[in-house]
């Protein structure tokens, strides 16, 4: 296929931060195409942490108010431990907005805010080549032999991002913990309120969080064990897995387990996560080919800041593009295009590092697998950098 305006920028992946960048791409009056290889809209996971972070991205985006429709404020959090029933306060959003949305609705309202045709589905990308080093344009190779010669690349493909490796990305990583997801619907009122519990016994932590007065969305952790792989294709027995886990929690939690419905479970049997320091020492672009979400700084769920970072990268990748497409004197776009990038890797370098940062010291208090020198190495380093790490206080700015 020959180089058009219509390929000005390709999105490659349409998950939450694909469609959120092409969302704000166009409220900035930028064209763009996102490639999904899936044939419709995907929302694994069943539902969202979504921080006050991630709504002031969304409020730039102009859904925040149509999705606050959908979901309850979360207003107080209690951490109890099973073993004594002690129960701790716990802070939600230092003191900011949050709330639990569906993915299914985050996805949606981002879809139709969309203009017709941008998302093209059963669209694979099976390789990359790039010129770093000339103003000549990166090519596209799709499965089905169509070749796209666009001026921006953003790939927002996800943890095991193709495009990641073309921008020289190490791997992802993994803990040895394991992650369950579910949805439970209550005939009447759920008996949480606005507030979200978190219990803990023995390494077993079960997280829950209203969605809305009848639906509550719940998340367990706990070591990962050889036949996770085979549970996670099953999920009736992710269910008995669950119920097995928390043998000794209270009896609500127990009921509301095994009243979750089948069709929302979904077991991660590896949680993977790209390490805090692949980020300092790698460019976050290559040529005029960059990284977002996931496929840049795909992380654990521990501080549940994965999708609403993902929103801020969309905010300042658009602005970033808007601001510097309009260069004068450059017919082809190239130097617009990797102004444009390298403004946008200044400005999320040390913000995603110490997100990232802050959630890998979280999950290595809880894997005994990560090494206790490396962990004992970035504690200190939070202690003597406590000022700069990154928080739901921080504001990706305006669209």
């Amino acid at each position: 296929m020959e180089k058009s305006d219509e390929e000005k920028i390709v999105i490659v992946g349409g998950g939450i931060c694909g469609l959120a960048t092409a969302l704000a791409l166009h409220r900035k009056g930028v064209e763009s195409i996102v490639l999904e290889k899936s044939e419709k809209l995907r929302a694994t996971g069943a539902c969202i942490i979504m921080q006050p972070n991630g709504w002031r991205a969304l409020n730039q985006l102009g859904i925040a108010s149509k999705l606050r429709q959908t979901a309850l404020p979360i207003q107080s959090g209690h951490y109890i431990t099973v073993k004594d029933g002690k129960h701790t306060d716990l802070p939600v959003g230092n003191g900011g907005e949050c709330r639990c949305l569906r993915r299914s609705d985050l996805m949606k309202t981002l879809a139709e805010e969309l203009p017709p045709n941008t998302v093209r589905f059963g669209c694979k990308v099976v390789s990359i080549k790039v010129d770093a080093n000339t103003s000549a344009y990166s090519i596209l190779h799709l499965h089905d032999g169509t070749m796209l010669m666009p001026r921006v690349i953003i790939g927002c493909d996800g943890v095991n991002s193709v495009v990641a490796s073309i921008v020289g990305l190490n791997s992802s990583r993994h803990f040895s913990t394991c992650a369950i997801r579910g949805v439970t619907h209550y005939q009447t009122l759920h008996p949480f309120g606005t507030a979200f519990y978190l219990f803990d016994n023995d390494g077993v932590r079960l997280g829950l969080l209203p969605i809305n007065h009848n639906d509550v969305y719940w998340f367990l952790t706990r070591k990962l064990t050889s036949t996770d792989s085979m549970v996670s294709k099953d999920q009736r027995l992710i269910k008995e897995s669950t119920v097995e886990a928390i043998k000794g929690f209270p009896n609500h939690i127990t009921e509301m387990i095994n009243n979750s419905d089948v069709d929302s479970l979904h077991l991660t049997d590896q949680i993977r996560y790209r390490a805090p320091w692949d980020l300092l020492r790698t460019k976050f672009c290559k040529g005029t080919v960059t990284l977002a979400g996931d496929a840049l700084h795909a992380m654990a769920p521990f501080l549940a800041q994965g999708g609403s970072a993902s929103l801020e990268d969309a905010v300042v990748l658009a602005r970033c593009l808007s601001q510097n497409m309009g260069i004068a004197l450059d017919p082809t776009g190239m130097k617009a295009a990797r102004a444009a990038l390298d403004q946008y890797a200044k400005e999320r370098k040390m913000r995603v590092f110490w997100l990232s940062l802050e959630t890998f010291v979280v999950g290595t208090m809880h894997d005994t697998s990560a090494l206790l020198a490396r962990g004992l190495c970035i504690i200190t380093l939070i202690i003597l950098f406590r000022d700069k790490i990154a928080n739901t206080s921080y504001d990706c700015g305006r669209l």
